[in-house]
């Protein structure tokens, strides 16, 4: 390949160029190799790689929540295209943005079990918003273009793009597509406004609930709140779209929720939910759920509306128009005994007091500057950070909500990291999930990243699954213990360079933590706290939200955890 020669592997850096991209994340191989010789030709593309293919949809979903644009993430044919297959599924559950692109072996080869070939499109069509395989040379920057635009517009998505091996050498004479215009945004129908409004005008016990599809609508979100003077929950994807500070909000509601939160949703006689999906765990039993409201849901997608919850006035349409919409014309409600009920819920809410899980979190969360990003892998470190954090603008809250994936937080506050270089990414994972992909550590190295900041919170085991084995499963703690296995994580991140810390007692922590955040370089604090800890409050599974457990049982050590913790003992000694 020439510098004059126009081919179909650099008509798709041209088309990307064309539309704003300059950062992908991706791995090469053999099918996808004609498209890296081609990205030598655009250096106003940069191009990062991870360590796995994982690493690199997880780091584009992280750019993409930060930021609100499309993520773009490479790979090459069968396993590395089916690598990708989780962050798809992640990025389907919490509509973010991606494009991904594949390459794949020649046309006259598929169908044939080649050589790392995967029919990925028919793998991921559950798990796209739309996906493509590339027949004709010429097709492939229209597609492209077209596949940006699905994966923004609307409720927003990933979409796959597959492109032959002979297709990203063939010679391509045609233009390089424009970006699509972005249609706009629907209007909900006037009627069901008036219906929402004359609702609200009426309530005794309003709530509004504030979903994930809710981030880029937080100003009119807000406007509306004080405008009606509605107390605010917002879910574990909506964190950030109401300001915490603010004396409206009640905190995250669902399955470790706030007290708040969850009562004042099982009282409510209205509740209007904008930008949600009412997913199961943030309703708990679904019969159990606000038994008593009336529940206008506000949704752009309207395969959601009325897909598990009841709604009595479903609002089609964009959440920041229908948010101002419904903020025209505002009552103020003055509800006393109301507002009296929920403070005295809020008064319920405990901070941790004794050295733990929550402890630790806490001290962490309390260090955050109001645009540091905060990513968060899977699991109890995950929920105590949802309780803790406060959040005043949205897109500093990442975390994979609806498929809950280990391994996602580290790459996705690389992601993020080089999105916004001048803002601080704090990522907290556990022992467990940061292991998935600690790998990209090296991403770390190789460029430099010097805003990135890991705190591991390790317990030794995989916490939230061992809670559930003590609460639900007689404490039969079953292939859970991580303890005897887990590296020495400060000589894991110095083999790659990485500055490391450890705290493992309340006393050692301030300094810890003072110490890893004034680094000048990317770093890693490991927080070792005690085996056991529980996340509570918590809603059991098949309870309803009313039937929270607020505090955490009362228990005694049990041998297993004694047998394990002195083998520990006796390998560090």
């Amino acid at each position: 390949m020439t510098q004059g020669e126009m081919t179909g592997a650099k008509a798709l850096w041209a088309t990307l160029a064309r539309h704003g991209i300059n950062t992908v994340f991706g791995y090469p191989g053999g099918a996808i190799m004609p498209v890296y010789d081609a990205l030598t030709f655009y250096p106003e593309v940069r191009h990062i790689l991870t360590r796995h293919e994982q690493g690199a949809i997880h780091a584009a979903e992280g750019w993409a929540k930060a930021t609100g644009e499309i993520g773009v993430c490479l790979a090459t044919s069968g396993p590395g295209a089916t690598n990708l297959v989780t962050g798809l599924a992640d990025a389907m559950m919490d509509s973010v943005p991606i494009l991904a692109i594949t390459g794949n072996v020649a046309r006259h080869l598929m169908g044939t079990d080649a050589f790392q070939e995967a029919d990925i499109t028919g793998i991921t069509l559950p798990i796209t918003k739309h996906n493509y395989v590339v027949r004709e040379v010429e097709e492939l920057p229209r597609i492209l273009a077209e596949a940006i635009r699905i994966a923004r517009s609307g409720r927003p998505g990933p979409v796959l793009v597959d492109i032959p091996k002979d297709i990203q050498l063939a010679p391509y004479h045609g233009e390089i597509a424009a970006p699509h215009a972005r249609p706009e945004a629907p209007a909900p129908a006037s009627e069901a406004i008036q219906r929402a409004r004359e609702l609200l005008r009426g309530a005794k016990k309003p709530v509004l609930l504030v979903g994930g599809g809710s981030l880029d609508a937080a100003a009119e979100i807000t406007a509306l709140a004080r405008a009606w003077n509605l107390p605010v929950i917002t879910t574990l994807m909506g964190l950030g779209a109401f300001p915490a500070s603010d004396p409206l909000w009640l905190g995250m509601p669902g399955m470790h929720g706030s007290v708040a939160a969850n009562r004042a949703i099982s009282e409510a006689d209205v509740l209007l939910g904008i930008g949600l999906r009412f997913d199961d765990r943030v309703t708990g039993r679904v019969n159990g759920f606000a038994p008593n409201a009336a529940i206008i849901h506000v949704e752009l997608d309207a395969a959601e509306i009325g897909k598990i919850v009841r709604t009595h006035v479903p609002v089609r349409g964009d959440a920041a128009i229908a948010a101002r919409l419904l903020t025209e014309g505002a009552q103020r409600l003055d509800l006393p005994e109301w507002q009296a009920q929920l403070e005295a819920w809020k008064a319920r809410t405990q901070k941790p007091d004794h050295w733990g899980a929550a402890y630790a979190v806490q001290a962490v969360v309390e260090r955050l500057r109001p645009d540091d990003i905060l990513a968060s892998d899977v699991g109890q470190h995950q929920m105590l950070a949802a309780q803790l954090a406060r959040f005043e603008r949205p897109r500093r809250w990442l975390n994979s909500g609806g498929l809950g994936t280990m391994g996602f937080g580290f790459p996705a506050a690389i992601g993020a990291a080089l999105a916004e270089p001048g803002v601080r990414s704090v990522v907290i994972a556990g022992d467990g999930g940061f292991q998935m992909t600690a790998q990209e550590l090296a991403t770390l190295k190789m460029y430099d990243i010097r805003n990135v900041k890991i705190c591991i919170i390790n317990n030794s085991y995989l916490g939230m699954v061992r809670q559930w084995q003590e609460l639900f499963h007689e404490r039969r703690y079953s292939e859970v213990w991580l303890g005897d296995s887990n590296p020495d994580f400060l000589k894991l991140a110095d083999a790659y360079g990485v500055p490391g810390y450890r705290a493992e007692s309340a006393e050692e922590l301030p300094a810890a933590i003072n110490a890893w955040l004034a680094d000048p370089k990317s770093a890693l604090l490991e927080i070792v706290v005690p085996h056991e800890h529980g996340v509570f409050p918590m809603v059991p599974a098949g309870a309803a939200l009313s039937e929270m457990i607020e505090q955490e049982p009362p228990r005694v050590p049990t041998p297993g955890i004694e047998k394990n913790s002195a083998a520990k003992e006796a390998q560090d000694a």
